[in-house]
């Protein structure tokens, strides 16, 4: 089974300033801890913690390149409906190569995500936890990914929050 996004994430109408810092004018937003913010939706109830990174760098060939890239965004999602309980998520804001990974580094521990389209998610419910455990203890998490132009790219996202933000995120949905 394919894991998926739903259409309430895809469809947030998020925007990212200049220097990377998440904003976001929906009412949806019920909490801000430091770098991660909290998002409920009701209908169906779905609610997810997200951060937009710290810093981002673009290579191709070795060189550091301008690209232009859509939101750049890491998640970790609760729907009760569904079942889904922690599933980490990573949009990069571009076609990812097809059947590449994304390599998702939080301190000394490395985890695979598989990618479709934008979107990358880690291959079980196992493997989110194993990512959210890491993360509540880590500093930082570091996405190393390819787009589908071959332009390489690395994401680097604070997790100053990211307990207070996934814990009210599990709370408000029953995770």
């Amino acid at each position: 089974m394919i894991r998926t996004i739903s259409g309430a994430i895809c469809a947030l109408g998020l925007s990212l300033s200049a220097t990377g810092v998440f904003a976001q004018e929906s009412s949806n937003r019920v909490a801000a801890n430091t770098d991660w913010s909290v998002f409920v939706e009701d209908n169906p109830k779905e609610c997810w913690s997200v951060s937009s990174p710290k810093e981002t760098v673009n290579t191709k060939n070795g060189r550091s390149v301008a690209v232009k890239r859509g939101n750049i965004l890491l998640f970790v999602s609760y729907r009760p409906g569904a079942e889904v309980k922690g599933e980490v998520s990573f949009t990069g804001g571009y076609p990812f190569a097809p059947g590449s990974t994304v390599s998702l580094t939080v301190g000394d521990s490395t985890f695979q995500m598989f990618t479709d389209g934008e979107w990358a998610w880690s291959a079980s419910p196992g493997d989110d936890a194993k990512i959210i455990t890491a993360m509540k203890r880590g500093a930082s998490a570091v996405a190393n990914a390819q787009s589908a132009r071959g332009t390489k790219t690395q994401d680097t996202f604070s997790l100053l929050g990211f307990t207070a933000a996934v814990e009210e995120a599990g709370k408000r949905c029953g995770g």
